[in-house]
């Protein structure tokens, strides 16, 4: 199950009069965005309790050139085999200059030593919370830097320096100078000739750098130069091969090309394997990548077998009850699901939290582990289990509050779904409570105006409108749509979805008729534009004005939406039956 940032939005059923029966909220079994809320145009999916969390899965190259990989080491989901993806992980940062004296292919000089002794210095400093003083270490080198390069001097020695000057940055998080800073190597890298020393571990770097900052046609470009440097350099069958080609096949991923991406991906594989052999634990990483491909394309039985593959080399190097042994069930778990085996992924969920918990593999509060115990719910849900799945919840937000405290802005995820999931079995009391709860936290963390606070702001709107205390219910969804609009355009998907709201609570309160059908027509235009002309949502929304416009009278505007109205219905009757 992809985790996504979207949560459920409660449905207005139940509790109608005969006039409400005509204009039922067109936000039933939609979902409302959650924090934060982007512009791009979305679909909304059709899943239940999630976080906006991703699943991470804890594999990570390791500091070896020639490729070894270890398990065992956190890491971004589709990051997990670049070493530099994510400010978590300067640890490894130095892949060719951290490199074992003892390999063959390698001696470290002065220079490479004293780069190493400065990255070393801004990990210490980072891992002791002294961000401000890894920042100044950073300037200054970078001051020094500019002087050389004004001076003339525009050697792989520069190279080398910019690239652990912006692998720093991108441990302390400033991802946009890392930005500028690729832009000044770019320039750098592109006099140097193919044979200089260490280029093809500095194109690494960037490749992976590029790739964070999603800019992936220059990601692609340097992996692919770094690619003909050490084929040059090693050989085709040379294992330094691994990093690249695992960074390139993410970029492929990245930009939708799946197919290629998986040639790489096994092109990995395949190189590993007859280097390490068929149960090689440094198979993890591209068997996961892999595996995680196959699934996002639908592909959940070839998916299968290569997480089933995982699991076996985890069972068999640390035992079943290893924590590793438990990340792999819930990649399984994950297939199961994407196959409609909630049985078989529900049991696999379970396991995997049970020897993870009983392993001390992660700790409680671990997003990962925050990520199964949601996901788990989500399914439990889904198959009529609502109260085991709340029970999961309440104990996502109990972990949270003991860890985080009970006033941390982290909590009010957990709160929203578990609000969510009350909402749905009718307790709208327990739900309302949690919801001002959040309100409150998020108004004091982001302020009564920013667009994120409307999301708790909108569902307790929906709780209110089911105990039927429409006074207060109107004026959240006002202050909704007041926001919404401010922050994302009167023409967009959230105030939409505001209006929607509003609309129901104003047609029970009995509003004027010509003002409920203004609403309605900002909705359709909304949608129109979001979902298409034909979408099931216009279809929904249509019916609503039609109704309006033959109880006000307006017969010549009635027929044509009306006419539209019958051949939607009868594409949706074909499609439904």
């Amino acid at each position: 199950m992809e985790a996504s940032f979207l949560l459920p939005s409660p449905t207005f059923s139940g509790c109608r009069t005969s006039k409400e029966a005509h204009t039922s909220s067109v936000c039933e079994q939609k979902f409302i965005t959650c924090f934060p809320v982007c512009k791009q145009k979305q679909k909304y999916n059709l899943k239940l309790y999630i976080i906006p969390i991703r699943i991470v899965a804890r594999f990570c190259v390791s500091r070896s050139p020639v490729g070894s990989l270890e398990a065992g080491e956190k890491g971004p989901e589709n990051d997990v085999y670049s070493s530099f993806s994510s400010p978590m992980n300067y640890q490894r940062c130095l892949s060719y200059y951290l490199t074992l004296q003892s390999d063959p292919f390698y001696s470290m000089n002065d220079f490479e030593r004293q780069l190493q002794e400065l990255f070393d210095d801004i990990k210490r400093m980072i891992q002791m919370g002294n961000k401000n003083d890894a920042i100044d270490l950073l300037n200054a080198n970078y001051e020094m830097v500019k002087e050389q390069l004004r001076a003339g001097s525009k050697g792989i020695e520069e190279a080398a320096t910019l690239d652990i000057i912006a692998l720093g940055f991108m441990a302390v998080g400033d991802l946009k100078f890392v930005g500028s800073l690729l832009n000044v190597m770019k320039e750098l890298v592109d006099t140097l000739k193919d044979d200089a020393p260490r280029l093809d571990s500095i194109l690494m770097h960037m490749g992976s750098m590029y790739s964070t900052l999603g800019n992936f046609k220059n990601s692609m470009d340097t992996y692919q130069r770094a690619i003909y440097i050490m084929e040059r350099t090693y050989g085709m069958d040379c294992t330094f091969l691994v990093t690249p080609y695992l960074g390139m096949a993410k970029v492929l991923g990245s930009t939708g090309k799946a197919t290629k991406a998986m040639e790489m991906y096994q092109k990995a594989i395949t190189l590993l394997e007859s280097s390490r052999g068929a149960e090689s634990e440094d198979l993890v990483v591209p068997l996961l990548g892999l595996g995680n491909l196959l699934l996002k394309e639908g592909k959940a039985i070839d998916a299968e077998t290569h997480f089933t593959r995982v699991l076996s080399i985890y069972a068999k190097s640390y035992g079943q009850n290893d924590g590793r042994s438990g990340m792999a069930m819930s990649s399984l778990a994950q297939v199961k699901c994407a196959q409609g085996n909630a049985d078989e992924a529900i049991h696999l969920y379970k396991s995997a939290l049970q020897i993870i918990e009983e392993s001390n593999y992660l700790s409680p509060d671990d997003s990962i582990m925050e990520k199964m115990r949601v996901d788990l719910a989500e399914l439990l849900h889904a198959v009529g289990r609502g109260q085991e799945g709340r029970e999961l919840l309440e104990e996502c937000l109990l972990i949270s509050e003991r860890h985080k405290g009970k006033e941390h802005p982290n909590l009010v995820t957990h709160m929203m779904n578990l609000a969510t999931s009350y909402s749905r079995s009718k307790n709208y009391v327990e739900a309302e409570r949690l919801l001002r709860r959040s309100l409150k936290i998020m108004i004091k963390n982001m302020g009564a105006d920013d667009q994120s606070i409307t999301f708790p702001m909108l569902h307790l709107a929906v709780i209110l409108y089911h105990l039927k205390q429409d006074e207060e219910a109107e004026q959240l969804a006002l202050e909704v749509l007041r926001i919404r609009e401010k922050a994302f355009g009167e023409d967009s998907l959230p105030v939409g979805e505001a209006l929607d709201c509003l609309v129901c609570i104003q047609t029970r309160q009995g509003k004027d008729d010509n003002e409920l059908l203004k609403l309605l027509k900002r909705i359709l235009n909304i949608q129109e534009k979001e979902f298409g002309h034909e979408s099931e949502d216009v279809m929904v929304t249509l019916k609503k004005i039609v109704f309006y416009l033959d109880k006000l009278g307006r017969r010549d505007e009635k027929l044509p939406l009306q006419r539209r109205l019958s051949v939607l219905r009868r594409k949706y009757k074909q499609i439904h039956h």
